[in-house]
């Protein structure tokens, strides 16, 4: 060491030795010199002291520790290892700090904190899982998690050993190891052997525990639970060991104290009716059970923990009938208790009063007989040689012949629930490794220590000699394995208190020869051990005793009482009693006393169950053993178990004796130490090199002790070992091994002086430098000053002058300027009298020339008028006569074209249906159509023959009229002629009085409505303005509405939380069916395996579950179809509800059966119509005109009574409707009644669509039948232009006959437009009614409108202004919404008809198109039938539209290319979500054909091999990513193509055309969804295992920002044995970063939504957010101002990552929001009020639990950083008390957020698809 360097000089803290504290701080005040007596002190309150100093009396005192080193989390990190370091040590942890935790060495301190912490979590478990034991806080299960994984990786058992006193916490400490081993290592099957080892615990505390002076839970009994595991290390089964059982308990408590929790638990519950015939009352009327005083516990409730030792004894497999018979053996020992012994006279005898309720309740419970026991009670029998004899016992003998008899029994009753607890958790299964948790008594010394605390204190003993050479053990193999020269450590050896204990003739032996000896007492026993033992080291006899001895144990004296030893070690039981309850009624009763040498073998004998003491034989056999002797036995099994096995440490400390919560007493504190042997463990480690450091940890600490010429070497071995040398002079002072360096106690202080010694000759040097930059700049300042100062004065002196100047310069001017103005208005006035004479003048002039202008003018307009005048009623004259003849022609000529346009409308609605039909109607109509054209055939020749012989008769006629005119005179005909003129000239007349009567009444009533009209308009008017003015006032109102946003805002994020609250839910629920699935699968395959045969045979079973999986959901009322999940779930709903959700099923069903056979029904009719039709149109129209005419009326009247029909079926339909939509409405609640009610909606659907179709088919026979007429007609016309071309020459003879059809054609005419102005009138009469209609319903609706506004204006003005303004911010934004929505949907109707009119359209343009290509294909064919069939061709003929059609035979093909086989890389260069495509589009073409068969099969293969791919994958991110991608992406295909208008607004027109025709797969796309869900639920899950091994590294340990980040002395645990091997590689932030990038690469290239990127981005960052923050709060080396600077610099990096990839906006970033406000909270200062506000406003993110623990982390790395007070961490605390932050501390790794998939639409268009041929789709064809 450096010889400039004195331990003891000034200043140096040490510590002292104090009677209070045990050990009290100094300060040494001068320095001291080796060979002085005094050492002068100061102590921490300024008292000076003078500490006397010898060589061999008094040594010098311990060093204190420096600053940075206390309050370390291992105790062997700490420079100066002795006993006033590691007291202080562990009491600023637990004080300061509250952690009731630390490690020293090998072994884990644990102090009861007498308070409940929430440190046991399930999010506890699993941040301590899989981490190394130095790498985060001291913790049981850490602890438990070291034994775990050294099972797993050196296939060595383990074992934990808990000791302690009563009340330090033993049994906690090994229950929460056993809950870890739980959670962690659960069972792989449905066994629950973890909830099983669990459930023993309530159990043996209820049998084994008792409240004491010193713990209210106190077990007084030691356990060994042996955990067995699995090759799988999975849980398989366990078995418990006990040790001495405190039987004298059963029978004596000392006062405060109770016996055993099971008998008072038994009296709390007494009143149940099960237990009426125990008899039981209050347990304060037992002798048992009030030896106390004091049945209670403060904060327990008996009856409530006997609820879970019944629970716990149900889950272990004791069936009810046992429980009972074992709480009966339980009274009948409180009754056994409470039996009356009355002495007889003479003092040797006694008896027991006839009729003791007492004793009959006892026989009773036992089933024995009752004067048997009453006689053995108060008797025994003494055997002999020669004869055997009955002598009577005197009351004492009897009353302790009773209580040995309890005390057995309770023995025999508690062995026996041991073994079946052993027999539950027992497996079949082969052990492979188990790990072992030792509850077990600590070191006990009290006023009176009688046997039970002489075992307990032998059994420590042997666990300290165990520890000692253990810990003994890994020091040497630490040394071996650095190479380091090992040198003997003297160690305290107890082999010799063990040989006294346990040696031939030691005390045990002697004490077991004693209890052979017939007249043996305690005071011959204690004499031969006074005689034997007088010269050991380790016994003593007391100065004042006889009858007691003292041992000299490695914790403390102890003086034990020999009286009651010989009768606690015989456990001495009469036989007679015995025997009575071996006769026992009850099978239970009679087993429990059995011998086992005896009992008949079972399959329970072949568990290994191995109790602490055997059963007692009887008392008359000589090889009998004692219990001293079967408990050194037990004891001996137990540490050759120990030995064969790994053991871990637990230490248990009890802090004070009053059970004060955080109370911390050093000198009981100081006893335990010693007694548990940690000081030992310190002392051990201190004899060697007990300082550590690995080289790279050495060189970044101590860094700043180098030169520059010291780093040059790139070895950093070399280059610490040169520092040590130089530093350190003595060298045995340290060693350098393989990987670290090794130093003496004392080195590191010394180290870390001069460390500080630097920094603050540094500091000095900083300081200076920054002291005169500062004086320097404030010279700067003051010379800036001075300067500043005289340029302002002289600039005011400047000023000053220059306003003078300006002040004589502007009187200059001012004198220049009145002049001037003087001047001028002189010369104004003389100028303005000029001019006004001259106007004057030259007006007079002017008015002259302007009046002679206008005389001519209106001359001149006189003349322009009149000639305008004729000239315009000239043109009148012509104009009319030349419209009349146009509205003539005109008039003709649109009726033609009118009457054309409806029959090519109506043709070209049918081909829109026919081009959207279905391909087997339009077979049937070709069929119907060549059938039409082969009659259409024969009416052709029928109407040539009929010309034929028209023609032929029209000759004769005219021959005939001839020879009539020849033969009659002209006057006869012309009289007749002129007759009927003027019949016609009448008619005409009374047309036009008729006509002009109807105009009248037509004008009449147009001015009525208009009148009305006109009103309505006003009152309309008057409306509006009311609106506006409300609307004005509300919005006056409406004002403040910006106050407002907040709440409003507020509300809103409140109903989204509820709504991902409920979404959580849901998808939760998801997760949980998912797991049940995958479980359900897992035991089916394991089923399947166990009961293999060769082939495979359909049974019912397998037959169910083959058809859960192709049905899914549909209209049954169960999800999976008929499983046996399914039947189960019936089961459970019970007969009578299933038959209930049955009934209701079938009622629904024969409604459905009820519209299948209207739907029928209307079907048949509109096929007579069609019939109808077809007659109609079939008959041979006659060759004259006028029945042509009336035909034509008959087939008009036809087509408007079948429309008439067609509108009154529609009309059925829809309030067949609205009658199920009521009745669904009516009963909504039931799941059931929705599924139906969407059947039935479906059904009328198809039924509606399929009277469409038949009524389209109706117009397009219409149509040919009218098209067959013109033909008709026009075949006529032209025969007929050949007859009148024969008869003209003989007509023109006379104009009679000329005038007669010109009068006929006149009266066509005007009958044709009377007709047609009596339709115009009847459409604007309905046209005036509609509007009128319309106008009263608008009057209503405002109305309404009014009296909401004036019920919102009273709701408003009687609200507060705040809430006015709420209000009206609410109904503005309601309003806007509403108006929005409105507009939406007139903007949707539009787009619809546009969309429509276009198609109408294009067929027309089509069907010109046709029209054309048929006249030039056949000129002299015009016939509509030949139309058709050339339309039907085009249609095959037709592009690509979207669909794949495969044969039903090919679906297992399709599955196996599509979804099995196909790797995502093979389709990565095509559009994204090909496979989705795909599949979609075979959909569509089952859909055409209207196969439901094949579009439910296809659906459901795809889902079911969708789940088996993602389940051999389940690891694999870019797989899981592929098919989420194409899962939704065929969700959204199925939402966008399904026909529903809220999913059709961003399609194109092409895309319209592509939706589904005949099937509503929303059940399917529910299906989707879910599956959807829990593919995302898989994505997170493999993304969140490959990057938590990452994060802590990354965020917490690696480097971002070079040469930040310090290292601290560590300890023991830093050189565990879970860190020998190989860990596993350090991440950096660059490495998590990349790894995000590839995962965001993976999900954008497959085409996954940017909103479901978002989402898996969130989840990540939450889970790095969780597991960092989780590690921070669990790690104390990690909370230190360098590591919050590197978190908030890690923090920036992830959320540059997020800017940089477009997921900013993802809510990603918020929840990084903890660990920034963490990060930050380490860097801020924490000192005085102000800083508490600070932090109290800054980490709103944090909870109050997490900003306390980071506090009470918060470690300074250097010196010159000072610690968090406690002051400070309270003022915290009283400031966050108003949060109502949750209980628990770390954050839950495991939560997920709701995922939501929004609708996203593609803009891709089927036709355009390609599919590639590497994927193997020949068998596909394209439709």
């Amino acid at each position: 060491m450096s010889s400039q360097y004195y331990p003891y000089s000034k200043f140096t803290r040490v510590w002292i030795p104090d009677p209070e504290d045990v050990w009290k701080a100094a300060e040494i005040t001068r320095d001291y010199k080796e060979g002085e007596t005094v050492l002068h002190l100061k102590l921490e309150d300024e008292t000076p002291l003078e500490y006397p100093v010898g060589p061999k009396s008094n040594p010098l005192p311990f060093l204190r520790n420096p600053d940075i080193l206390v309050g370390e989390n291992d105790l062997t990190a700490l420079s100066y290892l002795h006993e006033p370091a590691v007291l202080h040590n562990l009491k600023v942890r637990f004080m300061e700090s509250n952690h009731i935790y630390t490690y020293c060495g090998i072994v884990l301190v644990a102090i009861n904190p007498y308070e409940q912490l929430h440190i046991y979590g399930e999010e506890v478990i699993n941040a301590y899982s899989g981490q190394n034991m130095g790498d985060m806080d001291p913790h049981i299960f850490a602890v438990a998690e070291e034994a775990y994984k050294q099972m797993a990786r050196d296939e060595r058992n383990q074992s934990i050993i808990v000791s302690g006193e009563s009340g330090a916490g033993k049994t906690v400490s090994a229950k929460y190891a056993m809950r870890y081993f739980a959670t962690v290592g659960g069972s792989s099957n449905d066994t629950n052997v973890e909830e099983k080892v669990m459930a023993s615990s309530p159990i043996m505390e209820a049998i084994g525990n008792a409240k004491t002076t010193r713990n209210d839970n106190s077990s007084r009994f030691g356990k060994y639970i042996q955990i067995g595991f699995s090759r799988n290390y999975h849980i398989i089964g366990a078995n418990m060991r006990t040790y001495l059982l405190e039987k004298s308990r059963v029978v004596f408590q000392a006062e405060d104290e109770r016996n055993y929790h099971v008998f008072y638990q038994l009296c709390a519950s007494s009143s149940l009716p099960e237990f009426k015939d125990l008899g039981l009352t209050s347990a304060e009327d037992f002798t048992y059970t009030s030896l106390g005083e004091n049945i209670f516990i403060e904060g327990v409730n008996d009856a409530e923990d006997f609820k879970k030792t019944r629970e716990a004894f149900t889950l272990l497999g004791i069936k009810e009938s046992s429980q009972i018979n074992i709480f009966k053996v339980m009274a009948s020992i409180l009754h056994l208790g409470n039996v009356e012994i009355c002495s007889e006279r003479d003092g040797e005898s006694c008896h027991i009063p006839r009729d003791d309720p007492h004793l009959q309740h006892f026989c009773k419970l036992l089933g024995v007989e009752l004067q048997q026991m009453e006689n053995w009670l108060c008797n025994r029998k003494l055997a002999t040689t020669s004869e055997t004899y009955v002598k009577k016992m005197s009351s004492k003998e009897a009353t302790n012949a009773r209580d040995a008899l309890a005390k057995h029994i309770y023995a025999r009753m508690f062995d026996w629930i041991v073994e079946h607890i052993n027999v539950a958790l027992h497996t079949s299964s082969k052990q492979h490794s188990f790990i072992g948790v030792l509850d077990i008594y600590g070191f006990e010394t009290f006023e009176v220590n009688s046997f039970e605390q002489f075992c307990i204190n032998y059994a420590n003993e042997k666990l300290q000699q165990q520890f000692n050479s253990h810990v003994f053990k890994l020091e040497q193999e630490e040394y071996m394995k650095e190479q380091i020269p090992w040198t003997l450590i003297d160690f305290y050896d107890n082999q010799p208190c063990i040989d006294l204990i346990e040696a031939r003739l030691g005390i045990l032996d002697l004490l077991d020869e004693e209890c052979k000896v017939p007249k043996g007492t305690d005071q011959n026993w204690a004499q031969k051990l006074y005689k034997q033992h007088s010269s050991s080291a380790h016994f003593q006899k007391p100065r004042m005793s006889n009858t007691s001895f003292i041992v000299i144990h490695f914790a403390d004296k102890v003086q034990y009482q020999c009286e009651g030893f010989l009768e606690k070690n015989r456990d001495t039981v009469y036989e007679e009693q015995i025997n009575i309850l071996k006769a026992s009624q009850f099978q239970l009763v009679a087993d429990l006393f059995t011998d086992k040498d005896d009992a008949p073998t079972s399959k329970v004998s072949r568990v290994n169950v191995r109790p602490a003491k055997a059963v007692p034989k009887t008392p008359n056999k000589e090889h009998r053993k004692t219990v001293g002797h079967q408990f050194r036995s037990s004891l001996q099994l137990l540490m050759e178990t120990l030995n064969a096995t790994t053991p871990h440490y637990v230490r248990c400390i009890k802090p004070n004796d009053f059970k004060e919560p955080f109370s911390f007493d050093s000198k009981r504190a100081v006893q335990q130490l010693r007694a548990c042997g940690v000081l030992e463990t310190i002392r051990i480690s201190a004899a060697g090199y007990p300082s550590r450091w690995t080289y790279p940890d050495f060189f970044s600490r101590y860094r700043v002790l180098m030169k520059k010429s010291d780093m040059t070497s790139a070895d950093k071995k070399l280059v610490c070992k040169n520092l040590l040398e130089t530093l350190i002079k003595e060298p045995d002072m340290f060693q350098f091994g393989k990987t670290k360096i090794f130093f003496r106690a004392g080195q590191v202080a010394y180290l870390e002086k001069l460390r500080a010694d630097k920094f603050r000759a540094a500091c000095i040097k900083i300081q200076k430098t920054v002291r005169g930059w500062l004086q320097r700049i404030r010279y700067r300042k003051i010379r800036k000053s001075a300067i500043t100062l005289q340029r302002y004065g002289r600039g005011y002196l400047a000023r000053r002058y220059a306003d003078f100047l300006r002040l004589s310069r502007a009187a200059l001017i001012c004198q220049k300027q009145c002049r001037m103005v003087r001047e001028r208005r002189a010369y104004l006035r003389v100028r303005q009298a000029v001019v006004t004479i001259q106007a004057y003048t030259r007006g007079m002039y002017t008015r002259r020339i302007y009046l002679e202008f206008l005389l001519h003018h209106k001359a001149m307009i006189i003349q322009k008028t009149v000639r305008g005048w004729l000239q315009r009623r000239k043109f009148r004259r012509a104009r009319d006569a030349a419209i009349i003849i146009q509205c003539a022609y005109r008039r003709m000529h649109a009726k033609r074209q009118l009457k054309h346009l409806k029959i090519e409308a109506r043709s070209a609605e049918h081909l829109k249906k026919l081009n959207t039909g279905m391909e087997n109607k339009i077979v049937q109509l070709q069929r119907k159509m060549d059938d039409q054209n082969k009659e259409f055939r024969t009416q052709n020749e029928q109407l040539l023959t009929v010309n034929t012989s028209l023609s032929s008769e029209m000759n004769k006629l005219q021959k005939e009229l001839e020879q009539l005119r020849s033969q009659q005179g002209d006057g006869d005909q012309l009289t007749s002629l002129q007759d009927e003129l003027e019949r016609l000239r009448e008619e005409l007349q009374e047309a036009h009085a008729e006509r002009k009567r109807l105009e009248e009444e037509h004008s009449t009533e147009k001015l009525g409505l208009t009148q009305r009209v006109e009103e309505l308009e006003r009152e309309n008017c008057m409306l509006k303005s009311e609106k506006e003015e409300m609307n004005r006032r509300i919005v006056q109102q409406s004002k403040g509405a910006d106050e407002s946003d907040g709440s409003v805002s507020q509300r809103a994020a409140s109903l989204q939380n509820e709504l991902d609250e409920e979404r959580q839910r849901y998808q939760n629920l998801l997760k949980e069916f998912s797991r049940l699935e995958q479980r359900y699968d897992n035991l089916k395959e394991e089923l399947s395996l166990a009961k293999f045969q060769p082939g495979h045979r359909r049974n019912p079973s397998n037959q169910s579950s083959l058809e859960s999986d192709s049905n899914y959901p549909s209209v049954s009322t169960s999800e999976v179809g008929d499983t046996e999940d399914s039947i189960q779930l019936v089961d459970d709903m019970g007969v009578e509800k299933a038959a209930m959700d049955i009934s209701l099923f079938m009622k629904l069903q024969k409604r459905v059966r009820e519209l299948e056979q209207e739907r029928k029904r209307l079907q048949s009719n509109v096929d007579k119509m069609e019939e109808l039709t077809k007659r109609r149109g079939s008959e041979v129209r006659s060759p004259a005109s006028e029945q042509e005419t009336a035909d034509l009326a008959y087939n008009n009247l036809k087509r408007q009574e079948l429309e008439s029909e067609n509108k009154k079926l529609k009309n059925d339909l829809n309030e067949l409707r609205k009658t199920i939509s009521e009745r669904a409405s009516q009963n909504n609640s039931s799941n059931e009644l929705q599924d139906s009610y969407n059947l039935l909606l479906s059904q009328l659907k198809a039924a509606n669509e399929e009277l469409d179709a038949r009524k389209e088919e109706v117009l397009i026979l219409r149509s040919q039948i009218v098209s067959n007429a013109q033909l008709q007609e026009k075949n006529e016309q032209e025969k007929n232009g050949h007859i009148q071309s024969y008869n003209i020459p003989e007509l023109n003879n006379s104009k009679e006959p000329v005038d007669k059809d010109e009068a006929v054609r006149a009266y066509h005419g005007l009958c044709e437009s009377k007709t047609l102005l009596e339709a115009q009138l009847q459409s604007q009469s309905r046209q005036h009614k509609d509007e009128l209609e319309a106008l009263h319903t608008q009057i209503e609706l405002l109305k309404d409108d009014i009296e909401k506004k004036q019920e919102i204006l009273n709701y408003t003005m009687s609200l507060s202004p705040e809430a006015q303004v709420e209000f009206s911010v609410q109904q503005e934004i309601t309003r806007l919404t509403n108006d929005n929505l409105d507009l939406k949907e007139l903007v949707e109707k539009l787009e619809k008809n546009e969309r429509k009119l276009k198609k109408q359209l294009r067929i027309y343009m089509k069907k010109v198109q046709e029209l054309e290509a048929s006249q030039a294909a056949s000129p002299t064919s015009r016939v509509k039938p030949e139309l058709s069939r050339q339309v039907t061709v085009q249609r095959k003929e037709k592009d690509f539209e979207g669909m794949l059609e495969y044969a039903k035979e090919d679906e297992a093909l399709l599955i196996k290319t599509l979804i099995t086989d196909i790797k995502p890389s093979t389709v990565s260069a095509t559009v994204p979500c090909l496979p989705a495509y795909v599949l979609f589009m075979c959909i569509r073409h089952a859909d055409y054909i209207n196969d439901d068969q094949k579009v439910e099969s296809l659906l459901t293969s795809t889902i079911n091999a969708i789940k088996k791919v993602l389940k051999k994958n389940n690891d694999d991110f870019e797989t899981t990513s592929f098919w989420l991608a194409n899962t939704s992406r065929l969700l959204h295909c199925l939402k966008q193509y399904s026909g529903d208008e809220a999913f059709m607004t961003q399609n194109t027109a092409k895309q319209n055309e592509h939706c589904l025709k005949n099937f509503d797969l929303a059940e399917y796309r529910q299906v989707l969804s879910d599956l959807s869900i829990q593919i995302y639920q898989q994505l997170i899950k493999v993304a969140e295992g490959i990057i938590q091994p990452m994060i802590v590294s990354a965020m917490l340990e690696s480097e971002s920002i070079p040469s930040l980040a310090g290292v601290k002395p560590m300890g023991y645990r830093n050189r565990s044995s879970s860190m020998d091997g190989d860990g596993p590689s350090s991440y950096t932030l660059e490495a998590l970063i990349r790894q995000l990038g590839q995962f965001h690469i993976i999900m954008r290239d497959h085409g996954l939504d940017p909103e479901i990127v978002g989402q898996v981005v969130r989840q990540l960052f939450h889970c790095i957010n969780a597991v960092t923050l989780n590690n921070l709060l669990l790690r104390k080396d990690v909370c230190s101002w360098s590591t919050g600077m590197q978190l908030r610099y890690n923090t920036s990096q992830m959320e540059e990552w997020l800017r940089a990839n477009n997921l900013y906006q993802s809510k990603a970033a918020a929840t990084l929001e903890p660990i920034i406000q963490a990060a930050q909270l380490l860097q801020v200062k924490k000192k005085t009020s102000q800083d508490a506000e600070a932090i109290c406003s800054l980490c709103t993110a944090l909870t109050t639990q997490q900003i306390v623990k980071i506090l009470n982390l918060y470690t300074p790395l250097n010196e010159f950083e000072e610690r968090v007070t406690v002051s400070f961490i309270r003022n915290i605390q009283n400031r966050l008390q108003e949060r109502n932050d949750p209980p628990q501390l770390l954050v839950d790794t495991k939560q997920t957020f709701p995922v939501l998939f929004p609708y996203t639409p593609s803009a891709l268009s089927l036709e355009t698809l390609h599919i590639p041929a590497s994927l193997g789709l020949d068998f596909i064809t394209r439709v």
